[in-house]
């Protein structure tokens, strides 16, 4: 849904609680101010069919505008009529009984404006109808910090406001809480973990003055503020692991991701944080660093599916663009303009397409087969750094060896080319074999002539082993005959002769006549009479049993093939061979006969047909080609070479497969020639309008003067000091971060949708105090946790609900639950499971059986597989997020799907909830290993055993109250245990760290139901 659309119920709320207090007549109330008013009600009851989209707008009236509303409509009856509410038509429209006159329209499905908001408009209109411009689209001017009764309450500018505020309704802050609900708070808010029982000990003995800043500044400091500052950050980036869409394939952006969270622990400044990943790219002499940044805008979703059209989808990624960069830095809905002018705000569609020519220049593909979509930047990592210098080092020592012998080849081969044509033909002797088996169980017999006969059953893999005993010396290459046989069973393609069997691996072992240790022997697959295509003989020497000599298409016959040895050998007084044959067989059957053959000759094979041509060619008059050609066959034989060379080609392609694996990030880049770019007829890829060029909206202000028209200057304008927008929005985000609401409580929209703040005074002043602060984010939040409307207590009171039920003015602390992330962190974190390593790839927890599998038919993502290592218990940000089916838990805690943009999550309580808490196995783990802890380190007695888990999860002691409930609890969980110690084994076998064998398994178990009660108590689970 829009989130214009979502915030409407919000600020309608808002409004007519104001409207209330004037209908109350409370003095407070003062003149009727347009943007806090007026604004509001025209924006949700008008501004559909009256406002900024001229395609849309009922009879010529515009009410966004002053000139337009005091003008003439089509009807000639003027809208409003400054001073005179009576004789303007809007009021006479929105108090009319006839219900085709009415304003706003039954069939613009909106309800009658109420009786409060006729008389906002009534006396708007009475006091001489005032318009101003959107206050979010004019610069916020510093204001004075008010003078306050109370002048011992405030510690900072802060308070000053909020306490005016406060005043001004007769209300007064809250006590300032206890020092532990101090400490976890701000432990929690700032690096997402609490505090450790020896941490609150150390700050509650801190008893100089600034222990308070001491404690802000060490948690700013920790390489987890980071990680939790990054939480909120990547669902505005809509960063996730896969791609989305249909297979929703894994992609790798988690070194943006670290990016990231390294910018913050390095309090990188804000504006040269937007700058950055809004055009890193596109700095002067970017950095590796910047160029990561800019992965940013690439973070949304790609589509894999094969009917997907490239034209549409690459338009897609655009518009995602525009919508994600306004949300996250402007607060606006300025995707509405896709299809025609923005219905609230004034903002063309036009303009919409002139933003998105800044995003169209990235020479990308819609359809993204294959998953990464380029352009991709290559990342190396220790890891990889280590394996890419090994393989160099080896790379470095072939070459050398192979230069050292191409040298010595070279007058060899000079010898070699005066005798090689007149070459004897190799003589070839038939070993007698003197022992043969097959392990598989085919029945092997000798027959005359060394023939070994192959026969009864046939397995479809088998091994022979034989060995035969010559006294020949230097024997250079063994031959292996196959004869096919009519006596084999009539089956497969051979019909009685042979299948097509695959020689898959042969191994040859030598040694001397009269024993001694066999030594395996290096061959070379030379030659053979036939191959079949892609099984040729060399692949029966490569030590992979997928691969070998094969015989398709020349079955029925008989066939050898020779494999020479890579040094003759020299075995005085004769040689004992043991052969092992693996066949793999496939089809059919093993030829019916096998003869192998031994010989001496230095050259066992005959040389090809085209070498020997050209040794028929004087020296001195064959040409280069022929020259290679000599120098390569010659090479070939020369087995010290020709393994260098192996070695060579071998290293080169791990070399090649190392650079392949390694991890990439997808950037911005510019295309050297940028895109047209139009705008698109009701928003349709392939419908072009008229032509346009880069701008941002006239609402706002122009770039800034010497930008670049490109990325880079766009990015200067957002952080241009006199921008509206960036730094309202910044700062109030951040407000909300820590006091759970915004100043704007629709801080998704600054638009015309957007709620009237509640101190704009105050957020104009942190606005323009960010900046003066050089957008130095540290700085501006340690100003916020050091406030002392930060340190309030929460305690409500019925007088403060029936006040400020929203906590809107601060006169109490905050309190709500914890960010789905931050739950289970602190489980984690309390039972001592939690890992703590910043970056990295992400990792694999817990999830449901086939929790990918439904959503995965085709992706490489289906059949998740936990992690077996310390990957199941990293910080949550690190779990690798699949678009289409998010970790179910964070999605039950209200995180977004990350599918597209949110800037906003939802704060939700539902029984699910507490089911997850209660019986997921991360928690019913972390509370086994925290009772462990409170077992063996706890204390003697159960009474101080539940204190000490107590303390872990709350940062408190338990009340006497507390400790007697739990302690029942304990006992009774203990009965039940020692009656059913299968039941307390089974539980405490839950995840994969091992329970402690010394402590008796049904303790354990009771002690871990009670932790678990402590992991799941309101106040645990919520910031108080």
């Amino acid at each position: 849904m829009n989130p214009s659309c979502i915030s409407t119920r919000v600020r309608r709320i808002a409004v007519l609680v104001f409207l209330a207090a004037i209908a109350r007549g409370e003095g407070a109330v003062k003149t009727i101010d347009f943007n806090r008013d007026v604004r509001p009600i025209l924006s949700e009851n008008c501004f559909t069919c009256h406002g900024p989209d001229e395609a849309k707008r009922k009879g010529k009236l515009r009410l966004d505008r002053k000139d337009d509303a005091f003008a003439p409509a089509e009807s000639g009856e003027i809208a409003i009529v400054p001073g005179k509410p009576d004789a303007s038509e809007l009021i006479k429209r929105a108090t009319s009984h006839d219900a085709d006159e009415r304003m706003p329209p039954k069939k613009a499905d909106k309800k009658p404006l109420a009786a409060a908001e006729i008389e906002v408009l009534r006396r708007w209109i009475a006091e001489g109808a005032e318009y101003k411009g959107h206050w979010a689209f004019i610069a916020p001017v510093r204001p004075a910090v008010p003078v306050v009764k109370d002048a011992a309450w405030p510690r900072n500018e802060v308070d000053r406001f909020l306490l005016a505020h406060l005043e001004s309704k007769a209300l007064k802050p809250s006590a300032e809480a206890d020092a532990r609900t101090l400490i976890r708070r701000m432990s929690l808010d700032l690096t997402g973990l609490p505090p450790t029982p020896q941490e609150v000990n150390a700050f509650i003995a801190d008893v100089k003055p600034g222990a308070y800043e001491r404690l802000a500044d060490r948690l700013l400091a920790s390489p987890r503020y980071g990680e939790k500052m990054a939480q909120h950050w990547l669902d505005g980036a809509r960063y996730a692991d896969s791609n989305g869409f249909q297979t929703d394939s894994e992609r790798f952006m988690w070194r943006w991701r670290d990016w990231v969270i390294n910018a913050f622990n390095a309090n990188k400044p804000f504006d040269q944080f937007t700058i950055e990943q809004l055009a890193g790219d596109l700095l002067p002499n970017a950095t590796l660093d910047q160029k990561i940044a800019s992965g940013f805008n690439r973070n949304n979703r790609v589509n894999e599916e094969g009917g997907a059209i490239d034209a549409e989808w690459r338009i897609e990624y655009v518009m995602d663009r525009v919508e994600t960069t306004s949300a996250v830095w402007l607060g606006l809905t300025m995707s509405c303009a896709r299809c025609h002018d923005h219905k609230y705000d004034p903002i063309t569609q036009r303009e919409f397409y002139q933003f998105f020519s800044f995003f169209n220049n990235v020479d990308e593909r819609g359809l993204a087969l294959g998953g990464n979509n380029s352009p991709l930047l290559p990342l190396s990592t220790p890891e990889f750094d280590a394996k890419l210098a090994e393989v160099d080092k080896q790379l470095a020592a072939a070459r050398e060896e192979t230069k050292t012998g191409e040298q010595r080849m070279l007058a060899a081969q000079a010898v070699w080319e005066k005798t090689a044509a007149a070459a004897p033909a190799p003589v070839w002797r038939v070993l007698d074999p003197e022992t043969f088996v097959s392990e598989k169980g085919a029945t092997l017999t000798k027959e005359a002539g060394g023939v070994i006969f192959s026969g009864g059953a046939q397995p479809v893999k088998d091994t022979y082993r034989i060995a035969a005993t010559t006294d020949l010396v230097g024997i250079t290459a063994v031959r292996i005959e196959l004869l096919p046989d009519d006596r084999l069973p009539v089956k497969g393609p051979g019909r009685g002769q042979f299948g097509n069997p695959v020689l898959s691996e042969l191994r040859i072992r030598a040694g001397a006549k009269q024993g001694g240790e066999l030594a395996l022997l290096a061959l070379r697959g030379q030659a053979a009479d036939f191959n079949q295509k892609d099984y040729e003989v060399q692949k029966a020497v490569d030590g992979k049993p997928d691969t070998g000599w094969a015989l398709q298409g020349g079955i029925g016959q008989p066939h050898f093939a020779v494999f020479e040895f890579q040094e003759p050998l020299k075995i005085a007084g004769g040689v004992k061979l043991t052969f092992s044959i693996d066949q793999n067989y496939g089809q059919g059957f093993l030829l019916g006969k096998l003869r192998l053959s031994v010989t001496t000759s230095p050259q066992p094979l005959p040389l090809p047909t085209d070498v020997q041509s050209i040794l028929t060619v004087a020296a001195e008059k064959r040409d280069e080609a022929q020259k290679k050609r000599l120098r390569e066959h010659f090479a070939s034989t020369q087995p010290t070479l020709a393994a260098a060379e192996a070695r060579i080609a071998e290293l080169t392609k791990q070399r090649t497969a190392i650079g392949k694996a390694m991890p990439t990030t997808m950037v911005m880049q510019e295309m050297a020639k940028p895109r047209d770019a139009f705008i698109l007829k009701r928003g349709e890829y392939d419908k072009p309008g008229e032509k346009v060029t880069m701008g941002v909206p006239a609402a706002l202000p122009p770039l800034p003067a010497g930008a670049p028209l490109n990325r880079l200057g766009l990015a200067q304008w957002m952080i241009d000091p006199q921008h509206p927008l960036t730094a309202r929005v910044a700062v109030n985000r951040m407000w909300e971060k820590f006091f759970g609401t915004g100043l704007v409580k629709t801080s998704e929209n600054f638009g015309s949708q957007a709620e009237w703040p509640s101190n704009i005074e105050l957020l104009d002043w942190l606005a323009t105090e960010f900046i003066r602060l050089k957008w130095d984010v540290k700085a501006f939040q340690k100003m916020l946790v050091t406030s002392a409307a930060y340190r309030q207590s929460s305690r409500l009171t019925p007088g403060l609900i029936e006040a400020d039920p929203e906590n809107r003015l601060l006169a109490r602390g905050p309190r709500f639950r914890l960010p789905a992330e931050t739950i289970r962190d602190q489980a984690l974190a309390i039972s001592g499971l939690l890992i703590e390593r910043v970056g990295g790839p992400s990792v694999r927890p817990y999830m449901p059986k086939g929790v990918w599998d439904e959503t995965n038919v085709y992706g490489d993502l289906r059949n998740y597989q936990q992690a077996k290592d310390d990957g199941l218990y990293r910080r949550t940000l690190y779990t690798i997020w699949k678009r289409t089916a998010a970790p179910p838990t964070m999605v039950l805690f209200d995180a977004p799907s990350r599918e597209i943009c949110q800037v906003k999550r939802g704060r939700t309580n539902t029984p699910l909830q507490a089911l997850a808490l209660l019986n997921e196995v991360t928690y019913v783990e972390a509370a086994r290993k925290l009772a462990e802890r409170m077992i063996l380190e706890g204390g003697a007695t159960p009474a101080e055993r539940i204190r000490y888990g107590f303390v872990r999860a709350t940062g408190r002691p338990p009340t006497d109250a507390e400790l007697a409930v739990l302690t029942r609890g304990l006992d009774r969980r203990l009965a039940e245990y020692r009656a059913k110690p299968d039941a307390a084994k089974q539980l405490i076998a839950l995840g994969e760290a091992k329970a402690d064998a010394k402590i008796d398994p049904a303790e354990l178990a009771a002690t871990t139901l009670t932790a678990n009660v402590l992991l799941n108590l309101d106040e645990t689970v919520t910031k108080e």
